[in-house]
């Protein structure tokens, strides 16, 4: 039985996040009914990770283990045919090597946070992006954040209901730029915990704004208490860029 390797893009705002859900919208749904109407099978796909309502994603990775052997562009055309009207599509297939797991073999997760820095509210952006109306300095954000980047207790940007195990993570990547009307976080990691990012991009703008000091970020960090956390950033700017693995794919 082949495994396909497919990486997705998906507008998060029509669903319920990223898991199937009995009565509720979601990408997995909307995946797993085209897979049916393609080739009749029901199954169950793995993902790289579960996004929340309203959160979007440029590079999520998941795998389908079909019935039948394929050719990948053949899984990719016909699945985009079939996710047709739901704003998903997949923007690449191939044939995964034996053993290699969406969710388990990833090494790293990519994250792009996207603030709209202006008076007026978006537009053309509505639902992409957190409008932020006070000048944020990107500069000493990106300053802050170098504190969040290392192995730590990242209790205080740890949602309540987060189930993993432990609130140890390492952070490879915090960085904080501005484009524009834009100030774009980007944070990478092998995993994150549950809105860890929308957290940790809360708390960095309340340093942008200039409630926060760099000092009152690591002092955050450092409580491991999620009362320390500032306003969690809604889910609307929150973008899953990308997912890397060790193994090469076979075309």
């Amino acid at each position: 039985m082949p495994r396909y390797r497919l990486t997705i893009e998906y507008d998060g705002r029509p669903f319920h996040g990223f898991q199937a859900q009995a009565d509720l919208p979601s990408v997995q749904g909307s995946v797993e009914r085209a897979v049916k109407a393609f080739c009749g099978q029901e199954l169950r796909l793995q993902a790289a990770g579960r996004t929340d309502t309203g959160v979007h994603a440029t590079g999520q990775v998941i795998h389908v283990d079909l019935e039948k052997d394929w050719p990948a562009e053949v899984v990719r055309n016909a699945l985009n045919a079939h996710l047709v009207p739901d704003p998903v599509v997949i923007l690449e297939a191939s044939v995964a090597p034996e053993g290699w797991h969406a969710r388990f073999s990833a090494t790293e997760r990519r994250y792009l946070y996207r603030i709209l820095n202006r008076m007026a509210p978006p537009a053309l952006e509505q639902g992409r992006v957190w409008h932020v109306k006070k000048p944020l300095d990107a500069g000493a954000m990106h300053e802050a954040a170098q504190a969040l980047v290392g192995h730590h207790d990242f209790t205080t940007f740890r949602d309540l209901g987060c189930q993993a195990k432990s609130p140890m993570k390492t952070l490879d990547v915090a960085r904080v730029r501005r484009e524009g009307e834009f100030v774009l976080l980007e944070f990478a990691s092998r995993s994150f915990l549950h809105r860890q990012v929308r957290s940790m991009t809360g708390s960095l703008a309340e340093v942008g704004i200039g409630r926060w000091r760099a000092s009152d970020l690591t002092a955050a960090l450092e409580a491991r208490d999620r009362k320390a956390c500032g306003p969690v950033a809604p889910a609307e700017g929150l973008y899953l860029t990308g997912v890397s693995y060790e193994e090469k794919v076979s075309k």
